[in-house]
């Protein structure tokens, strides 16, 4: 008797904890704010976002994430790749269909490409995304204004799929510069003169265990860069756990988040 009770105990929690990290947390998008304090970019307010991974059915999740951004009233959104879901365009949602979505934000928006967006067609996706005043940058950058400031956003190449430049990225571009990469690990690498970077592709690990962190992570840095803010050496990142799952539908004590960054 008392070992069927534990059979079917370990059976009810195992169960709890599929239906939980499968069916309830991935759904579970917070918004994560981070104030920064950097006089060049003061009163600026940025959303970031990343690794949205959209599947076919996912239309109502990809409207609520686009409202989800609006209603934090940015003055500019980023985006950090991988907008399609896994390596082949028929498992995602048709790129037309994403760059619609997303063209439906209602602030000036940067991004670069993910690994998966290369595996799938980078120019196709940064073709659509342009058609959707999307700018995408690949060892490049733009000036623009905001508020009574002149900011340059720079974006390098995936470091999987392309090469990531980060001199080329910042050519002529001036204090305070915004860097967007899809990967964190370029982090250590980066000596010039940049305000903030923001990564993502690691989804936080998507499954994380309280005290240890993230059991596989893909990054050659483990645990180092694979949330939050990391300050090292003068650099400051911003890494988001990203917003869909990647190989295993699954997150758990990993919640997808949006990442709002308010300059004071």
């Amino acid at each position: 008797m008392r070992n069927n009770i534990i059979i079917i105990t370990i059976f009810l929690i195992s169960l709890t904890l599929i239906i939980w990290s499968v069916f309830i947390e991935p759904n579970m998008v917070e918004i994560k704010h981070f104030t920064i304090k950097d006089s060049q970019l003061s009163g600026i307010k940025i959303v970031f976002a990343g690794d949205f991974h959209f599947k076919k059915y996912q239309q109502k999740r990809a409207d609520k994430i686009v409202d989800l951004i609006n209603k934090q009233n940015p003055d500019l959104v980023l985006l950090t790749g991988d907008f399609v879901n896994g390596h082949k365009e028929s498992s995602s949602m048709p790129i037309v269909q994403i760059a619609k979505n997303l063209g439906r934000i209602n602030a000036k928006t940067f991004s670069v490409l993910g690994n998966h967006d290369y595996h799938v067609g980078n120019e196709k996706i940064k073709k659509e995304l342009g058609k959707n005043k999307i700018t995408v940058l690949s060892n490049s950058n733009e000036k623009i204004k905001l508020k009574d400031k002149t900011i340059y956003i720079a974006g390098v190449e995936d470091l999987q799929t392309g090469k990531p430049d980060i001199d080329k990225a910042i050519e002529n571009a001036k204090n305070p510069i915004i860097l967007l990469t899809h990967s964190p690990d370029i982090f250590p690498d980066i000596w010039q003169d940049i305000n903030l970077t923001l990564a993502g592709h690691v989804h936080g690990g998507q499954i994380r265990i309280p005290f240890i962190g993230a059991v596989i992570i893909p990054s050659k840095y483990g645990n180092k860069y694979s949330q939050g803010y990391i300050s090292e050496d003068k650099q400051k990142m911003i890494v988001t756990k990203g917003i869909g799952t990647s190989i295993l539908p699954i997150r758990f004590n990993c919640k997808p988040d949006i990442v709002v960054i308010d300059f004071i």
